[in-house]
């Protein structure tokens, strides 16, 4: 149980990761993606990677500066702008459905304008999930100037679109209902320098 822990990736660039094991018993038509950090990199940084054999940006939030976060599916990516920050916690989620190609993305509580990607499409569900690098190919290929360094919490992944109610819930870290992967009862390793420690302060 990670309740009020983070992970900190302590160096910069890294070639540290921490792995996700989820139980997905099917392909995702709609999920929910959501956690916090803490970072004062400004260079661009992979926050969530989901690789599959046969795409390597399956799922990806990703933050290539730090005024703009982008949220792939299926190796295509909409751009969501946002102020530049105060070099605060931000919490993100960004979720997707099929049926419309609707991706949405909510950032400390507030939704983004909702933006169109990959109706139709399918995510696999043999994944590799990966916390502070962006894969390249299947759980590798990684770009030490793409890693995170910072601070990490509050992960989970869902496989549907949370309501406007869950997504409020999510970034105050209310009761939340049960993921495929869920920071209070997380299946990780981690490979290099991540450290888990208690969260400075609520």
């Amino acid at each position: 149980d990670l309740y009020r822990k983070v992970f900190v990736f302590r160096k910069d660039p890294s070639d540290a990761y921490v792995v996700l094991r989820a139980r997905l018993e099917q392909p995702l038509h709609n999920f929910t993606v959501c956690l916090r950090s803490y970072t004062d990199l400004t260079r661009p940084h992979s926050l969530f990677s989901y690789a599959t054999k046969a795409q390597d940006n399956e799922i990806l939030l990703f933050k290539p500066r730090p005024e703009e976060y982008r949220f792939y599916v299926g190796g295509k990516f909409v751009t969501f702008r946002i102020p530049e920050g105060r070099r605060d916690w931000e919490h993100v989620c960004a979720s997707w459905e099929s049926a419309t190609g609707i991706a949405e993305f909510w950032l400390n509580g507030k939704p983004w304008p909702r933006k169109g990607l990959q109706r139709g499409y399918t995510v696999g569900a043999t994944a590799a999930i990966l916390l502070g690098q962006e894969q390249d190919s299947f759980g590798g290929g990684f770009d030490l100037y793409n890693s995170f360094s910072g601070e990490l919490t509050d992960i989970y992944l869902w496989d549907t679109g949370l309501s406007p109610d869950k997504m409020r819930a999510a970034f105050l870290s209310l009761r939340l209902p049960p993921a495929l992967l869920a920071w209070k009862s997380l299946s990780y390793e981690v490979k290099g320098d991540v450290v888990v420690k208690p969260r400075l302060r609520e």
